[in-house]
Formats: C-alpha cells, structure tokens, sequence
C-alpha cells in the first residue's frame, strides 16, 4: 500500500506581509503535492484578497483537521484561524488585530504538531512588532516555539544545499555577545547541531566548523581572548565526546571551505556572522530551522516584505525549500503515521 505523505502545516505570517501571496504561488506548484499534504493555518478572507492580486485560480477550501481528504494540486485546504475584516486588511500596514492574528496561526500548528496531528511546521514570515503590537511578549517565532512546546534547548539554523549555519545567540546587540557566549552554551549549541545533521539532515559523521569570535579568531590573544578563554574549551570537550568538530577558525576563511564541502555547518557566534554568508550565496533558496525542538519547525529566511506586500511580485522560492525540507525531515524524523 501507498504510504501517506507527511501533512505538513504551513502558518502564513503576516497577514498584511508577502505570507498569503508566496503561500498562493507556492502551492501553484503540483511538486509540492509529491512532497507533503499541506494545510495552511491562516485566514479565509486575508488568501481570497491575495488571490486577486495573484492572479490566482486556486480553491481555498476551509477544513475542521488537517486530515481532510481532499489533498491536490489545485485546492488549498485552510484551517480558518481568524476572522480579519477583508476591509480593514491593507498591505504593509500591520495592526493590533493583524499582529494577534499572526500568533494564533503558529499556536494553533504548534499545538496540532506537538500533539500529532500533523508531521511538520512551516512558518511564512512575521514582523517582530507587529507581533508585539499583538500583544505577545516574545521577540520572535522561535521563542514563541519554544514556550509553546515546553522547550529550553533549541538553536537556530539557516540551510542550504551548500552553506548551513547555526547559531549560537540569535537577536541580540552586537556589544552583548562577548558576555552571553560562554563555554557551556558553545557546548550545548555543538551537541545540537551534531544531533540534527545526523537525525534530521542525514549525514551519518557530520563535520563541524566552529568560528571565533574576534578577527583572526583572536590571534593568541592580540585581538581578542575569548577564542582562548571559551570557544576552544568548548570545542576540546565536544571532541572528547566523540563529536567531529574543529576551530575555532577565523570567521573571514572558514566560509569558504564549508562552501567547498569540507564541513557540513559552521556554528557561528552571532547574528549577522552566519547571516550575511549564508544569504549571500542562499538569498532566494534559503531556509530557516529551528534545532533541538520536539517538533520539526521550517521558516522562510526573509521578512514580511512590507514594501512589496499587494504587489504580488514576492518570490516564493523560500518557502517552497522550507516546505520540501519540513516535509522531508517531518516524514524521516517525525513519523506518525498521519
């Protein structure tokens, strides 16, 4: 018998961002229905408006579970989250009401995902104060996961075929990190990623880079000492551990050769460190993943594109890897049999 394709949720972000509209040119692609069941967490009337601006021809069909049975190219099946006033919804222009809306659509797939009922999670993209104009107290979708499955040890992770980086803190002011890294969260940070690119990536002995902090990776000392101090302590006991792990590398070289497939990741230190590589060479295919949650979480690795948002011009190459790459660690690592 036929096994069933994963059912993989996909929650569309920003009402007033390029979330409906990449959600509509992605799923105008047949693939995606060779890949997954999707089912969107969104909204009826935010998609029907977005339709018009598309040009699209998609059916949205509004279901009750994700175990709906009518799963092909063409229709849409919709979990109907909120309720937005169509008139009242104008891109670019987030409200009170736009900013709740995006938090219920990632609650309601977080809670279906913990729960079973459907294998994996892609998240169309949110604006951090929209979401606080929401009336949340988190910075980002990643902390909202985490509260909402009951975790404490995640890390974030941008992949691609060629360059996947993870990081060691995420959305903090450069002048923080020197006093947030310490040897332990280097550490854990090494075990997650090790664990994820074995389970979730397939890789049956992953190579792991790590970079320094400071130019040079610190030169013994002359333009930094936390190299010294934290990073390859941290690095020293993951090997004793038996995971194949190197650095720390100075930050301007170790890119180049995990390019050229000498590492299988690099773990960076902060923020832009991973970011501006990796969206230099994955701008369009990008994906964003969160490690080390009992879920399996994909994101698009872009904003909310306030500039474009009703142009209908978004690219949705993104999504479409998030949503291949969700529903293929979703089936291997996840499986429920739903």
């Amino acid at each position: 018998m036929k096994k069933k394709l994963p059912l993989t949720g996909i929650t569309m972000g920003d009402p007033v961002g390029i979330g409906p509209e990449i959600i509509l040119s992605a799923l105008e692609d047949p693939a995606i229905y060779d890949l997954c069941r999707p089912i969107v967490f969104g909204d009826f009337a935010v998609l029907e408006n977005a339709k018009k601006y598309r040009g699209s021809k998609l059916k949205i069909s509004v279901v009750d579970k994700p175990d709906a049975k009518i799963f092909r190219h063409g229709i849409i099946n919709l979990i109907n989250v909120s309720n937005l006033d169509s008139c009242e919804i104008i891109p670019g222009k987030p409200t009170p009401q736009t900013g709740r809306a995006m938090i219920d659509y990632i609650t309601a797939a977080a809670d279906m995902a913990v729960s079973g009922d459907i294998a994996a999670i892609t998240t169309c993209p949110i604006n951090k104060v929209a979401m606080q104009m929401g009336g949340s107290k988190f910075t980002g979708h990643t902390e909202l996961l985490a509260y909402q499955t009951n975790s404490t040890d995640f890390i974030m992770m941008l992949a691609g075929d060629r360059l996947r980086v993870a990081l060691v803190t995420i959305h903090k002011p450069l002048k923080q990190v020197p006093e947030i890294i310490s040897e332990e969260k280097i550490l854990h940070t090494i075990r997650i990623v090790n664990t994820s690119l074995q389970e979730r990536f397939g890789f049956k002995n992953p190579v792991i880079a790590v970079a320094g902090l400071n130019p040079h990776a610190g030169e013994d000392g002359l333009f930094g000492d936390e190299e010294e101090k934290i990073i390859v302590p941290a690095i020293d006991r993951a090997v004793k551990e038996g995971i194949n792990v190197k650095g720390a590398f100075p930050p301007d070289t170790v890119f180049y050769h995990a390019l050229n497939g000498k590492y299988h990741s690099v773990i960076c230190m902060y923020h832009d460190q991973g970011l501006i590589p990796f969206k230099l060479i994955h701008f369009k295919d990008g994906v964003n993943t969160t490690l080390g949650l009992p879920i399996i979480r994909t994101s698009v690795d872009h904003g909310t594109a306030y500039d474009i948002a009703g142009t209908g011009k978004a690219d949705p190459g993104s999504l479409i890897a998030a949503i291949k790459m969700a529903s293929d660690h979703g089936s291997i690592f996840f499986e429920r049999g739903v």
